[in-house]
């Protein structure tokens, strides 16, 4: 946790991650004004800067969140008209807060569009590159590499040394646009889902705490979840499934990857 981030901040903050998951196309000025009916008179600038903080953003324009670095290579948008059809076509990153009794963290996935599911995830108390690099590397290991992977413009991602692991195996390289509500609502929706199913009925008190809990909950959620939209299949049958029938085609060429997929996932 932050040294500088005072107790009244983190109840300030856990208020607008609350709201936010309700209602994340508020920007600054709603939610002044709900943190002021809840009788906190805030002003709007110290407001930006916990949301800035947490890595919270208004859906319809990401001006705040992840905070593009002046000097770092910005990709554009490569899924507009993009058909998802299949698995590992494309993945995509993202990194939400998570509020915790004695602080809070930051959590990143690496989510599989088509399938739904998490392939990886990190969990640190620091906004940084590096929870991300793992998250991404554990991904690249286990399942091999997708088309196109689709982040946001937010330092993290545009660093070299997150960078550098997609160039390396030749992946695509996709960046949201500004004022693009739905580049990575895959994501969106599963920060949403982690925190009501998980995070706020748990109320986890620390990092370990959390990390113990979240292991749990995305194993459930890859391997026991339905999901509607998948026709309620979860996302690992959806996942594996498809590319297990693929290797089985291909054998020759795909064993090693077919042997991947069907270990059980170590979330450790």
């Amino acid at each position: 946790m932050p040294v500088e981030t005072s107790p009244r901040d983190i109840v300030l903050m856990n208020l607008l991650d609350t709201q936010y998951t309700q209602t994340p196309f508020y920007g600054v000025l709603k939610m002044t004004e709900y943190l002021n009916r809840q009788g906190y008179e805030d002003g709007k600038c110290h407001v930006r800067t916990l949301l800035r903080t947490m890595g919270l953003n208004a859906v319809y324009a990401k001006k705040n969140t992840s905070k593009p670095h002046p000097e770092h290579k910005i990709y554009p948008y490569l899924l507009s008209d993009t058909m998802i059809e299949r698995p590992n076509q494309v993945w995509s990153a993202d990194i939400t807060y998570i509020r915790l009794e004695e602080g809070f963290g930051y959590l990143v996935a690496i989510i599989d569009w088509y399938s739904r599911c998490v392939l990886s995830w990190r969990l640190s108390n620091m906004l940084d590159a590096n929870f991300c690099v793992e998250a991404l590397e554990e991904a690249l290991v286990k399942y091999g590499s997708p088309e196109i992977f689709n982040s946001d413009q937010g330092s993290q991602f545009t660093s070299q040394e997150f960078i550098s692991k997609l160039t390396a195996r030749n992946i695509s390289i996709s960046m949201d646009g500004r004022g693009r509500v739905f580049d990575n609502i895959f994501v969106e929706r599963l920060w949403r889902t982690v925190k009501y199913e998980n995070i706020y009925l748990n109320g986890y008190r620390n990092i370990p705490e959390v990390r113990g809990g979240l292991k749990n909950y995305f194993e459930f959620y890859n391997k026991e979840r339905f999901h509607q939209s998948l026709g309620y299949k979860t996302p690992w049958e959806v996942y594996s499934e498809v590319l297990s029938n693929k290797f089985l085609k291909s054998a020759g060429s795909f064993g090693d990857n077919f042997l991947t997929l069907t270990t059980p996932v170590n979330w450790s």
